[in-house]
């Protein structure tokens, strides 16, 4: 624990913004890193938790020792806090930025409001730990003589690959894009996460035995089963990138788009990539002095918000079936699980208008364009109130509703009926693999991250190529010391 009554003699503090007026104009990272002193300030709030919920299942799926490191933050030993965040997290300095924090939402502080602020914590060690020297590769003393191939480079695949370089294996990943991070460099826009976090960490990885290969698209340029011939274990990261059907009539008019094709390019613009070198961003989507309009309530839709605000968006609506949360939850009825309240991205907050309780009828628009959104309120069982008709000008719309799962092509196609699927409640149809051996049906393959679980958080992604990566290394020596 941090310093016995620290809860009730210091305050929460987080990392201030940037002005709204001021982040817009750019696409960098815009927090504003708080001193050592005031860390260690907000570190010493953490209580002797008879349960610490911060780190168990309903906080963080890590496992970080929150309350190991804070107390040694708050002693003033970075060094060793830094150590033991990393003991369970391969890569603090992203869920430290772009990780919405259950943890803070299982703090046993949040019954009164005022959680310690662990991702505040976490993200000012990971910086540190690079500022002091710390992050430098780690080669196994030894090698196996094994060969473990991995097929997309998002978090759960790089975990599992410097998991698995770290004990002596031959580590090849295979990424369909020209960079490896998969839609941690492509999704995440650069003013959430900056790119040099994603670069630095693939130097060190490369520095520990791994090698990349980038602009292989598996099950198009490479089959499956020439990787299983080629390793002794192939590792599917594949994510989940399917968009959800929307089925919303006019969606074929000039300036509707699904989202992650529009946060992509401007990532690729950003990284001074060919944008039109790939068929489905062969078209160039720009919002300035546009009316925007974003279907769906969730981070990509909000991400869509700020990239528009950013490249000039004259108005910007977010439209959400959900009725609008209550500012304050239940406490004694929701924690320490992730709370349905009202909440402010600070997207949002950089002058968003947002409707809620809103059903998308239609676009509407002339000779093919995009002039309007049709919409509607809904009752509480999401159905169209009649008479509340209504329309939104737009000139762009994206659809942000999110994923149903790996795209169709690739390796699901080269495998065919070889590879079984399953549907999860969300009617998401995913790899099928358990979380014990993360094997699937095809002999030597397994899958791990949203291709097996669904769209997720990006901490469930690197606790999956952990898991993975165990399980991965027991199957091939009969036994491992890699943490579980």
């Amino acid at each position: 624990m941090g310093k016995v009554t620290g809860f009730l003699e210091i305050d929460r503090q987080v990392q201030k913004y940037q002005p709204a007026s001021d982040r817009i104009r750019h696409f960098r990272e815009f927090t504003l890193p708080m001193s050592e002193k005031e860390v260690e300030k907000q570190a010493a709030r953490c209580m002797d938790c008879g349960v610490p919920y911060c780190h168990g299942p309903t906080g963080c799926p890590v496992h970080n020792q929150i309350p190991d490191w804070n107390d040694l933050v708050y002693n003033g030993d970075w060094e060793s806090a830094i150590r033991n965040l990393h003991s369970t997290n391969n890569f603090p300095e992203w869920t430290g930025r772009i990780c919405p924090a259950p943890c803070e939402e299982a703090c046993t502080l949040n019954l009164e409001d005022i959680p310690v602020a662990i991702k505040t914590v976490e993200q000012a060690l990971a910086d540190k730990a690079y500022e002091l020297g710390f992050v430098r590769p780690q080669p196994p003393a030894a090698k196996t003589g094994k060969s473990v191939g991995i097929i997309g480079s998002g978090p759960a695949g790089l975990a599992a690959a410097q998991q698995l370089a770290r004990a002596g294996h031959d580590v090849h990943v295979y990424e369909r894009e020209s960079k490896v991070g998969g839609l941690l460099r492509f999704g995440i826009p650069d003013f959430k996460m900056e790119k040099h976090t994603i670069d630095r960490r693939a130097e060190q990885m490369q520095g520990e035995g791994v090698t990349f290969h980038c602009n292989v698209n598996v099950g198009v340029d490479r089959s499956v089963d020439d990787l299983l011939a080629a390793h002794d274990a192939v590792l599917y990261c594949g994510g989940s990138e399917t968009p959800r059907p929307a089925g919303i009539p006019g969606a074929d008019l000039m300036g509707v788009h699904d989202a992650m094709p529009y946060l992509v390019q401007q990532n690729k613009r950003l990284g001074n990539e060919d944008i039109v070198s790939v068929a489905w961003l062969s078209e160039p989507i720009l919002a300035n002095g546009q009316h925007v309009v974003v279907v769906g309530g969730g981070d990509t839709a909000s991400d869509c918000v700020g990239t528009a605000f950013r490249q000039g968006a004259v108005r910007v609506t977010q439209l959400d079936i959900r009725p609008q949360p209550p500012e304050r939850e239940d406490k004694l009825t929701v924690w320490p699980y992730w709370a349905t309240k009202m909440r402010t991205s600070s997207s949002q907050a950089e002058g968003a208008e947002r409707e809620f309780q809103v059903a998308t009828l239609e676009f509407i628009g002339e000779e093919g364009q995009l002039t309007g959104v049709k919409c509607c309120e809904v009752d509480e069982k999401r159905k169209p109130i009649e008479g509340t008709e209504f329309v939104i000008r737009a000139d762009l719309a994206f659809i942000a509703i999110g994923f149903s799962g790996p795209l169709a092509d690739g390796v699901l196609a080269d495998l065919g009926g070889r590879l079984r699927t399953s549907t999860d409640m969300r009617r998401s149809v995913n790899v099928a693999a358990n979380e014990r051996d993360y094997a699937t049906s095809v002999e030597r393959l397994y899958a791990a991250g949203d291709v097996r679980r669904g769209q997720s958080l990006v901490v469930w992604a690197i606790r999956e190529g952990r898991q993975a990566a165990h399980a991965i290394d027991k199957a091939l020596m009969g036994s491992t010391v890699l943490p579980r």
